[in-house]
């Protein structure tokens, strides 16, 4: 909870840096489900889409809860790290026990796959953060 002597717009970006957070991880989870049941010329492109998603999105969810990610929710580690490995572990958990695939080929898919997305962003995030405080103190 930010303290009494943070601004209003500092607790407004912050709050704001979570919500763009868990829709950027919503959405990079979705399109690994979309792009993955592309690359199989499945049918049902929407349900479909949500049915392969869903597991991962759960999983993510858990992490952000577990590891408290809106403290930090665009930090590469832990935050990053946390939500890949929870969107992965949960997920495969999720899809096994509902009786959907889970193969060896594609846990590893969907582990350097999440890992790229989730991750990855957030380091470029760091780095134009770097960019700029550089920028700033010149």
């Amino acid at each position: 909870m930010p303290s009494r002597t943070q601004s209003v717009p500092a607790r407004t970006t912050a709050r704001n840096a979570v919500v763009l957070a868990a829709l950027v991880d919503a959405v990079l989870i979705l399109t690994f489900a979309a792009i993955g049941r592309d690359a199989h010329q499945r049918g049902d492109v929407i349900t479909g889409v949500f049915l392969t998603a869903w597991p991962f999105l759960a999983g993510a969810a858990m992490a952000w809860l577990v590891m408290r990610v809106w403290r930090a929710p665009l930090q590469a580690w832990p935050a990053g790290v946390a939500v890949w490995l929870g969107a992965l572990a949960l997920g495969m958990l999720l899809r096994a026990l509902t009786g959907q695939t889970v193969v060896l080929p594609f846990v590893i898919v969907a582990l350097l796959s999440l890992g790229t997305f989730l991750v990855g962003y957030r380091l470029i995030v760091a780095g134009f953060r770097r960019l700029a405080g550089r920028r700033q103190h010149r």
